[in-house]
């Protein structure tokens, strides 16, 4: 059972943030200034994303050496702009596509489960490339956490992505820090949104896995969706992410999950998320965009586990 958001002070209140609300897609509109980075009203939002054992039947590996690969979830559905496909994707640092890590995928896992996808269907199946690490954006509409936390995010502010992972031979798999992005713009498009401007909001955001797709206007889900646009420096890391969960029987409970790290939890300054992270969180930590830059580098420059922490 999921811990509840109150094992961590919550502050999510919009009290801190003074915006102009636009129109009905709620566009933050901004001046062109830039925010300063030690401002401590900043805040760096976690996702769980990419590939896992519910969407494709395993988990991407991460190799002795350090580097990893990274794989977006199957798309919901093939109607959809995206190119790119399970059979197209090619891994980083293995041989191989997306396609090899599995023989079987669930494109509707939670919704209902009961298609299954295999052989050449799998490999054409198209991809859910959210985020898209090379045109630095990101989609949401999971509710629970995750709109409330992400609509809230200001330019300057950090998403960082994180994902399961699994070593060779076996051992425990592990949720990781894979990248992130430094938020440029934030916008909120739904069922609700007039149907010109919202079309006008998905076309102006063609790299979108949301808006790929949309279809003629119309969001796939009836949901309102967050589109984070980001900027430098951001990207997907090239090796050694940092492991953040640990995976331990809890006080009172019968059997092991995967919990927050402490040590991740106190030094990022993590404020509302739960320690469990069973079921892949948002997280929200009141942390500037220099700070957590520091705490983990660049994507491009990452080299080695820091502060022990693989």
């Amino acid at each position: 059972m999921p811990e509840s958001e109150t094992a961590w002070t919550a502050r999510d209140s919009q009290s801190r943030r003074h915006r102009r609300r636009g129109s009905a897609t709620d566009r933050r509109l901004y001046r062109p200034v830039d925010p300063i980075d030690g401002d401590e009203a900043m805040t760096v939002v976690l996702a769980g994303v990419g590939a896992d054992s519910t969407n494709v039947g395993a988990l991407a590996p991460l190799y002795d050496d350090g580097r990893f690969e990274y794989v977006p979830i199957p798309e919901k559905t093939r109607a959809t702009d995206e190119s790119e496909t399970l059979g197209s994707w090619e891994l980083r640092a293995g041989d191989g596509t997306a396609a090899d890590l599995t023989t079987r995928i669930t494109p509707q896992p939670v919704h209902d489960g009961t298609e299954t996808v295999t052989g050449e269907a799998l490999e054409s199946w198209p991809l859910h490339r959210d985020p898209n690490f090379e045109g630095l954006t990101y989609g949401e509409h999971r509710t629970s956490g995750y709109v409330s936390r992400l609509r809230a995010l200001e330019p300057g502010d950090v998403v960082g992505f994180y994902a399961g992972l699994r070593r060779p031979g076996g051992d425990r798999a592990h949720r990781y820090l894979i990248g992130y992005i430094t938020v440029d713009d934030v916008v909120v498009v739904g069922p609700d949104t007039p149907p010109a401007e919202r079309a006008a909001v998905l076309e102006a955001h063609p790299a979108n896995a949301h808006a790929k797709r949309a279809r003629d206007g119309e969001l796939y889900l009836e949901k309102p969706v967050v589109i984070v646009d980001g900027r430098e420096p951001g990207g997907l890391f090239e090796r050694d992410p940092i492991r953040l969960s640990d995976y331990y029987v809890r006080d009172g409970n019968e059997r092991a999950q995967y919990y927050l790290r402490e040590e991740i939890a106190d030094e990022w300054n993590v404020r509302a998320g739960g320690a469990n992270m069973m079921f892949k969180p948002a997280y929200r930590c009141a942390l500037s965009g220099a700070a957590f830059r520091e705490l983990v580098g660049l994507p491009g420059d990452r080299t080695a586990p820091r502060d022990g922490r693989d």
